[in-house]
């Protein structure tokens, strides 16, 4: 079942949860892709419940930018000045290969870098995003849907301060607001021909993830 929900654009307080991050950084194996697409991910700590995304006092900068030289550069480029969330994510690319990546969220734009090259992978404009897919389970996935382009899908235990920290940059916006939702099963566009649907279980231990080609494609 899907749960639809849109931010009340009011964030109230709540105790900082420590980061916990290096938990899916350093161990790319804990999401294991077979060649039927199955893998299986352990179960995060934090909550997943819908008033985790506007219940929480988030950090949003893990990466320390303004003393990050290259990151600087990349959005001083693009004008952006506001930091919204920075943070390491794995990203998930159309072929399957699992890729660290920096995250950085601004007023304007989501930036993806590649922290081995310090290289801008992908820039997004925050108008262009329609909605963000969660699980309603403790995994750490995180899709974010551009119909105008190609989607983005990550794994961060901190999927829940992604996904505020989108609706927060929008805010002021009259003309487009972000959309949450929650859902076991969902589909993206993993590049412009593909299209995968991916596919949450509970099961003993953790949670079962499928990322399966969509059948015709």
């Amino acid at each position: 079942m899907d749960y639809r929900y849109r931010f009340n654009r009011r964030v109230q307080n709540d105790e900082v949860q420590k980061p916990q991050y290096d938990a899916v950084e350093d161990s790319p194996e804990s999401y294991s892709q077979d060649d039927d697409g199955e893998g299986r991910q352990p179960s995060n700590n934090a909550s997943d419940h819908q008033e985790d995304l506007v219940h929480r006092d988030y950090r949003g900068d893990y990466l320390d930018v303004p003393s990050q030289p290259h990151l600087m550069k990349i959005l001083n480029k693009q004008g952006d000045r506001q930091i919204l969330f920075a943070d390491k994510v794995l990203k998930f690319t159309g072929s399957g290969k699992i890729k660290r990546r920096t995250l950085v969220i601004t007023e304007f734009a989501i930036y993806i870098v590649d922290p081995e090259t310090d290289a801008l992978k992908r820039r997004i404009a925050l108008a262009a995003v329609e909605r963000v897919y969660l699980s309603e389970l403790n995994d750490n996935f995180v899709a974010i849907i551009i119909p105008t382009e190609y989607d983005l899908l990550m794994a961060s235990t901190r999927k829940n301060e992604i996904a505020t920290k989108l609706v927060e940059a929008t805010k002021s916006s009259p003309d487009y607001e972000v959309e949450v939702v929650f859902s076991n099963r969902f589909e993206y566009n993993a590049s412009a021909d593909l299209v995968k649907s991916v596919q949450f279980e509970e099961v003993e231990g953790g949670v079962r993830t499928r990322i399966l080609n969509k059948e015709g494609n």
